[in-house]
């Protein structure tokens, strides 16, 4: 066991935990944040993603003794944000979620490259999103959706 000190969706946390538990499962488990998901637990789909210190990392892989002193953002912690409703709303609007599988991922990912660079080509829009699979959109809408919010929001990222 050891002790771990966090920030999760913006509130210091404690636990003493297994280090060796991934991320995913401490999310899911300890904390019922759902919003991360186990698609393929070997980090390629991307269902998992939140954002540790600003960036996006497949929480499937992640043992939570990495996260000691680092900061957590999952999907119910971004939905708080104005930012968030931006990119949702382009999301609606572009058809880009259908399933919502990927949805979860694909916003955090989407959030990690707008916050990087707030106006992205689509080129640049492809690659932030490649390690994120979605089986229903065929990505354009997505594409469409991360376009529309980077309009919208523009000198809010």
């Amino acid at each position: 066991m050891a002790k771990l000190d966090f920030k999760l969706n913006g509130k210091p946390v404690t636990l003493d935990i297994d280090p060796s538990l991934r991320l995913l499962d401490v999310l899911r488990n300890q904390f019922q944040l759902t919003g991360p998901k186990e698609g393929c637990g070997e980090g390629e789909c991307g269902a998992c993603s939140v954002l540790l210190d600003g960036h996006t990392v497949n929480s499937c892989c992640l043992p939570i003794a990495n996260i000691h002193g680092r900061e957590i953002v999952t999907i119910e912690g971004y939905a708080k944000t104005e930012r968030f409703k931006v990119l949702e709303e382009a999301m609606a609007h572009e058809g880009g979620s259908q399933c919502g599988i990927c949805t979860p991922g694909m916003m955090i990912a989407a959030e990690s490259l707008l916050n990087k660079n707030p106006q992205p080509t689509d080129a640049d829009i492809r690659i932030g999103l490649s390690g994120n699979l979605c089986r229903c959109t065929g990505y354009n809408m997505i594409i469409k959706a991360v376009q529309r919010a980077a309009k919208k929001g523009a000198g809010s990222w």
